[in-house]
This record gives C-alpha cells, structure tokens and sequence, in this order.
C-alpha cells in the first residue's frame, strides 16, 4: 500500500515537472517572438515591400492592392534610392551637421519605409479635408522615429545570433581583445534570451539622445527627398492622345496662421501637403501604418527606474513628461525606495493577461463590412456635401455654411474611421493568440495608461467589448449576481442608477431579449444595440446566456472583467478632503437604499432656476425668453459632462460648449445665434447651482489654487508628493521660441522656458492635485488585489475583476480610500510648501467638517 502512495507522489511529482517545463518552454517561445517583434518592426517591412516589387513585375499584381499600399510601392525605390545616393555623397561634415545629420545612421530602405509610414499616419489621423501636416511636427516624429530604430538597429548589429563570423586576420587585429569578448558575450546571452543582461552589457554603449535639433534636421531632410521622389497619377483617361497626368503626391508649402487681434505680424508655417489622390480609399488601409508599440506576448519588464520597464526593447519611460525637463529630473532623483509602491502599481497593471473576444470581433468585422453606422461604429459613408438650387443672396450665405459643417463632419468621420481600422487591425494581429499584456506608465500627475495606444481598456466601447481577460473563473453564485447587475448597468438609460435588486430584475424581464441578442445578434431583434454601451452588453449577454443554459450556472467559467465606477469620483475625493457630511451623501460616501445621483440634484436645481426666470418680464430681465426656450430641456444628460468636469477645473467657457453640444443633439434650436445664447446663459445656471451644492469642495479647490497662486508669483512650478512617494512637477512654462535652419525650411521649435505661466500654475493645481489623488487611490487598490489574488484592471475611477471576485475587490478598494484620507494629506501639503518655500506666506487650510470616513466601508453605491 506504502509503495504504492510513493509511487503515485513520484508520478504526480513527474508530472508537475513536465507542466513546469512545458510552461517554460511557451514562455521562452513568446519571448522570442516579443523580441522579434521589437526588433525587427521596420525591418519586415522593408522585406514585405521588397517581396512586393518581386511579385509585382513577375505577376503584375500591383492593381490588386489594397489603395495605400499601392502608393507607397511606388514611392518605396525611389525614395530608396535617393536617401542611398544622399548617404553616399561626399558632404563636408559642416553640411552634413547643419543639414541632414545621422543620414546614413541606417540603411536606406529602413529609411524610407520610417519615412512614409510615419508622415502617412500623421496625415491619416488630420482628416481628408485637412490633408496636411505642420514640417516642425513630422520632422520631429520621423526623426524620433529613427533615432529609435538606430538604437534597436546598432544594437542588434552587434548581437545578432546568426552574425558572420569577421573574415581575414586585419579585420581580426582592428577588433580590440575587450570587443571581442563583449560580442561574444552578447551573443551567449542573446542565444539564451537573457535580454536582462544584455541590456545592463549595452548600457555603456547606449549614445547621448540626439535631441530636437537634430532630429528635426533630419526629419526635415527625408521629407524632402519624399517631396521630390513620391509620384501620383489619376486613372488613365480613355483617349489615348492623352498624356499621363503625372503630378507629386507631395507639396511643402507655407500658410499663413491666424493673426492675432490688433496685431499687424503675419505668421507663417509650414506644411507638407498632400494630392487629393493620396487620401482616396485610405481609410479602408489605414492598417498599414501601424507602429511598433504593439500589447506584449510577455508580461512586461518590471518597473526599476524612469527608463528601466515596460517593453523589452523599445524606448520605455515611467512618466509621459511632454519635454518637460524639471518633470523628468524629479522622477529621475528620487531615490528608488520611495517609488517601490508606484513601480508595483504598473507591474500589477501590466502582469493582468487579455485577450481578444472573437464572438465579439467577429460581430464587429460584420458590422464594418457592411457599412458601420451601429453599436457605435462611424458611419463608413460620407454625408452628401449640399447643392445650391438658389441665386438668392442669403440663400447663397446659408448654402456655404452648409457646406462648410458637411465637410468638418465628413473630416471629423474620416479620422474616426481610421481609428477604428487601426483599433480593428490590431484585434485582428492577436485574435488568435493566448493572451497578452499591456505595459502602462504614468502622466505626469500619477494616472496611469496602457503604452499601447490603439487597442486598449482605457478606450471606447469598441475596445471593451472586443477586450477580455485571458484567464477564466468561475462565476459562483455572487458572480452570477454581478454579472447581472453589470450587464444592466451597461444597458443604462437610467437603469444605472437603480439599486441592484431594481436591475437585477430589469434583466430577468429581459432574460427573452438577452438569449435572443446572443444566440442571433445581427438576425434576431438586436435588443442590445439600445445600450449605451451595446459591444459590452452584448458580450455580457453572451456570458449570461452560457450560464442560464447550463445545468450548473454557478460553474460557467467567465472571462468577463465585471466594472465598479466611482459616482461622480472627482466630487468623491473632494468630499473626503472636506468631510462635509451633505456633499459625502450626495456622491454616495453614506449608505443610502439606492444610489444617490448628483447629476440629476443639480439638472433639478437648473431646471428650477430657469422655471423662475422665465415667469419674469422679458423687458426688464434678457434672461427670461431664453429660460422659456429651455424649459422642458434641462435633464441629467445636459449638466453631466460640465458637474464631471467642475471639479477638474471647468472654465465658463469649457462648460458652455459642453452643454451648447448637448442641445445641438437635442435638435428643438435651429438657429446659430439662439443656439450660443441659450448655452451661455444655461452654462452660468449650472455653475452656480454647483456652486450651491457643493460649497466645501469649491473652498477647497479655492484654498489650493491660493497656495499654487503664491506659489507661482515667485516665478516657481507648484510641486509636491503624491501619497505613493511620486514627485510632481506642473509643467506650465512659458514657451521660448528656438529657430533652427534646416535644408527645408527654417523651423521654430518650442522649448520650455524659465518663467512660468502664473494664471495656469494656479487654475491647473486643484484639478491636478485631485488627479494625483485618484491615481494613487487605484495605485493602492491595484497592489492591495494582487496580494489578495485577484486579476485586476484600472481605469481611472473604474476598477475592474472577474465576477466571482467583484465583491473582495469592493471591500478593498474601500479599505484603501478610508486608508488614503485617513492621512494628513492637505496638512502634508501645507507643510510641505512651507518648508519648499519659508519666505512665503500661504492661507490657512479650509474648514472642513465632522463626516465619519468610516461609513464609506458600509455604503454599497460608493463604487457601483
């Protein structure tokens, strides 16, 4: 019997080995492949199109491309051959430097194919009507763009695994012993996957950035050998007399910038400008500008320093800083010990695996071929551009403006479009794979967000519904509850708002609609496209569906990342700094039966202010006839961006074009001129009714704008330290311009100046406080949910996990907020500017009042 028990230990033990193994293996395998992918980017390419030009005079296959991809064939050898010819030319290294320095830093095809990818994706994304790109922009990008791949390019010279062994005894004795045994080295290492390693060998000979200058001067001198190089030609006329109407897919011309009022100084700038030919059909290729910052097959590299994370191989920094260099000096000096919780964050957000939800994608490839124009895909049809049918002068006046709002429109639906064929064409690259990762760092605040900029969580409902967790659990019986409550949730159109037991209920009246929607989406009576976020609920759907057709509904296995949202999260935090008991209540601090909404509190107040303004006479009181306009207009929909936003700094202005947006939806005012009255006078209301209601948090946001405001006079950037050790640097300097002569053009490139801007130091610092605030809040819950277990994904105020999971998660990240305001945080603050600047002399901290932080651990709609 022993014998037995030990023999059936040895081949479990044998088993577990081999799993191990096994797992290692995969994990090896998709390094590699991570490692290609870095490396070799612009490099398969380049392949590609030779592969191309090979097939296309052997098979004439050249019409059957797709549109852009045709072009850029075109351009591809001849703009090949002119960074060739340029690289190969005998410059004085005066010319060289001034003009186009590093041109033959790398080969000329990897040249060219950087080159074109990057200006068409600039153009791409500005709009067909648009069709031009500022130089100082795309010279810049292109030259980053190199500089980038030479680093990958040099680097992997020198190690790559099939390298040709040096020929000849001199070539032998110019290598120096030390070289030797470093490539030897490098080449042991990389065999081995050991990117670790080779990455600390290469460190010392990692070159100084180029800096702007050159980059620009670089960029600028490839975009005119593009200039001179890339071609166009229309569809040959039928005539045959008829010449080809050959004409350069590229022009650099100047524009003329708007004058500033009661200034005579005319600015120029320049562009490069593209043929009308160039944007034909290019939103339906968009796809072959992708870039090379793809979701990683690999969990990412931990987080060790600003640029020690994130990719393998490709440029990573902690902090997307914008140029600023006081921002990036700060995260550089502080010492690694104090960022330890923050690098942990951003490894427990980057370690989470997705993966694509093919029921999902497939439905959406349906929907895009034919047409778009549902569950929130743009339309893939232009809207017609109006025909003058009148000599009538007014008539005449009318017609341009519509004319001119046709053709905004159709440029706003062409950079839409291309977002969602680049959002598409990466769904489509990892559809098949097992899962992947996405590596996040910070703004300079402390939020932090995907690196990968297309295909992400943080992103439309596009992105969420085509994105799942790759690893499944199963539901249980709590999960089978928030499964419902998310999925009515995501329904919304009021039902958000609801108790749990009210939505819970709205889905099992619908339980006919929700197996109808996931059995037959596009056939059936497409119940979830009256969602507000239709490709989510429809993957909720058909997760519900699975368990309410199994025997054992608490067994399905759910892939589903299931999202608790703060309730108006900005006023949240403002709340807790201030412990005003009314305002806790209003934002759900207080356990309440069922969530308290506070932008409906205040469309409640507007549409009471406006009731009383408009029983005045419209003689003594101008208000009066626009609050008769608006009656019956004022719902939560129209305050809820401007209630959103108040707290993050919302100007007079801001606020009167978010609402003067709703009321455009709304459609009941035709007229231009009513329209913008109407959105001033309903934007005034709106801010002071939030000024009523929420009297501890304006003091608050008041009480840091003084102290950014002394702070500032002294000509200084208003700094602190989140909760998590992360130093903060507001970037608002004032610019200085800094010409440089390129073989294009002259450039002025903006650089940060000494002086700061005083009025933006002040009106950016509460916004930006309470950012750095909530940053920190999902930093600590991110860290506190790994070591409890659980998968975990971040949006801001939005924290997502299994089901199964959803209700650990709730008591966690309430722990964490009473942790956080448990803390002397504006008395930190104080101290802190106190000690930074002793000359000065700053208000004393707000009042705040007597609200227990406690009851935030019992209220069920604090995240809901």
């Amino acid at each position: 019997m022993n014998s037995l028990f030990v023999r059936a230990k040895q081949v479990k033990g044998v088993r577990r080995e081999f799993r191990e193994i096994e797992r290692r293996r995969r994990y090896a395998m998709l390094r590699r492949r991570q490692i290609k992918a870095e490396t070799e980017a612009w490099e398969q390419m380049v392949e590609e199109y030779r592969e191309l030009e090979r097939e296309m005079c052997e098979k004439k296959l050249a019409p059957n491309l797709p549109y852009v991809k045709k072009l850029l064939l075109g351009w591809f050898e001849p703009l090949r051959q002119a960074i060739e010819k340029e690289q190969n030319a005998e410059m004085t290294q005066k010319h060289r430097t001034a003009y186009a320095p590093h041109i033959d830093s790398l080969p000329a095809d990897k040249m060219a194919v950087i080159v074109m990818h990057k200006l068409m994706g600039l153009l791409m994304m500005g709009g067909k009507e648009e069709r031009c790109v500022q130089v100082v922009q795309a010279a810049v990008q292109i030259g980053m763009a190199v500089e980038n791949e030479v680093r990958i390019h040099n680097f992997m010279e020198k190690t790559k695994k099939h390298q040709k062994h040096m020929t000849g005894a001199q070539g032998q004795e110019d290598m120096s012993r030390e070289t030797m045994i470093l490539r030897k080295r490098v080449k042991s290492l990389i065999k081995r996957n050991r990117v670790v390693e080779v990455r600390k060998l290469m460190q010392s000979e990692e070159p100084e950035s180029w800096g702007r200058d050159t980059q620009a001067k670089l960029g600028c001198r490839l975009l005119e050998l593009l200039t001179e190089t890339a071609y166009v030609q229309p569809p040959v006329d039928q005539s045959a007399d008829t010449p080809p109407d050959i004409r350069p897919a590229f022009r650099h011309v100047f524009r003329i910038a708007t004058r500033d009022p009661g200034k005579n100084i005319v600015k120029k700038y320049g562009v490069i400008e593209c043929d009308p030919l160039v944007v034909v059909g290019v939103d339906r290729t968009v796809k072959q500008m992708m870039i090379p910052y793809v979701p990683m097959l690999v969990p990412p590299k931990k987080w060790r320093g600003y640029d020690k994370g994130g990719y393998l191989f490709l440029p990573s920094y902690l902090m997307r800083t914008h140029g600023s260099r006081r921002q990036q000096d700060a995260v550089r000096s502080v010492p690694a010990k104090q960022m330890q919780q923050v690098y942990e964050a951003l490894d427990t957000l980057g370690s989470t695996k997705w993966r694509v939800n093919k029921r999902i994608l497939s439905v959406v490839e349906s929907i895009w071929a034919g047409g778009g124009n549902i569950a929130g895909l743009v339309d893939r049809k232009d809207v017609p551009i109006p025909e003058l049918h009148s000599d009538d002068i007014m008539e005449l006046k009318r017609w341009k403006w519509r004319v001119r709002k046709a053709k905004k429109i159709n440029q706003e639906l062409h950079s839409q479009r291309c977002d969602t064929e680049l959002k598409l064409s990466v769904a489509r690259k990892l559809k098949d794979e097992e899962g992947f990762y996405y590596p996040h760092n910070l703004d300079f605040r402390g939020r932090a967000y995907p690196m990968h900029p297309h295909l992400n969580h943080l992103s439309s409902d596009l992105c969420r519904g085509i994105l799942e967790f790759a690893e499944g659990r199963p539901l249980g019986k709590s999960g089978l509850r928030w499964l419902k409550v998310h999925l009515a949730s995501l329904y919304a159109g009021g039902i958000e708002k609801l108790c749990y037991d009210a939505r819970i209920a709205f889905v099992e009246n619908h339980i006919d609609d929700i197996l109808d929607s996931a059995h037959n989406p596009l056939n059936g009576n497409r119940w979830w496209l009256n969602a507000e976020d239709p490709l989510q609920c429809l993957a909720a759907c058909i997760n519900l569906s699975e368990a309410l057709k199994s025997p054992s509904p608490h067994t399905v296995i759910s892939h589903l990342p299931i999202h608790q949202d703060g309730s108006c999260n900005g006023l949240q935090h403002y709340a807790a700094l201030g412990r005003d008991s009314m305002e806790a209540a209003a934002v759900n601090l207080v356990a309440g039966e069922k969530p308290a909404d506070v932008y409906t509190e205040i469309a409640l107040r507007v549409d009471h202010i406006i009731r009383g303004d408009s029983t005045k006479d419209p003689a003594t009181d101008p208000n009066a006839l626009l609050a008769k306009l608006l009656i019956d207009q004022v719902d939560r929909k129209l305050v809820k961006q401007t209630v959103m936003t108040s707290v993050y700094g919302v100007t007079y202005v801001g606020a009167r074009e978010q609402i003067k947006r709703r009321l455009e939806e709304k459609g009941l005012i035709d007229d231009d001129r009513l329209l913008f009255t109407a959105s001033c006078y309903a934007a005034k209301v709106t801010l002071a009714a939030l000024g009523e209601l929420f009297q501890a948090a304006r003091g608050t946001m008041t009480w840091l704008g003084d102290c950014a405001k002394v702070i500032a006079s002294e000509n200084q950037p208003v700094r602190w330290t989140t909760p998590l050790g992360l130093p903060v640097v507001q970037p608002y300097f004032k610019t200085q311009r800094h010409v440089i002569r390129t073989s294009l053009q002259v450039l002025a490139l903006q650089r940060e100046g000494d002086a700061v801007e005083v009025r933006k130091q002040r009106t950016a610092f509460p916004p930006n406080f309470v950012h750095s605030l909530d940053g920190s809040h999902m930093m600590m819950t991110a860290v506190a949910c790994r070591d409890a277990g659980l998968h975990f994904a971040g949006v801001h105020d939005s924290f997502w996990t299994h089901a199964c999971d959803v209700d650990q998660m709730n008591m966690i990240l309430r722990e964490k907020f009473v942790e956080l305001y448990s803390m002397p945080i504006l008395e930190d603050l104080l101290e802190s500017f106190q000690e930074s600047y002793p000359a000065l002399t700053f208000p004393p901290l707000p009042k705040r009042g007597d609200f227990d932080l406690r009851e935030v651990l019992e209220s069920p709609y604090f995240f809901n």
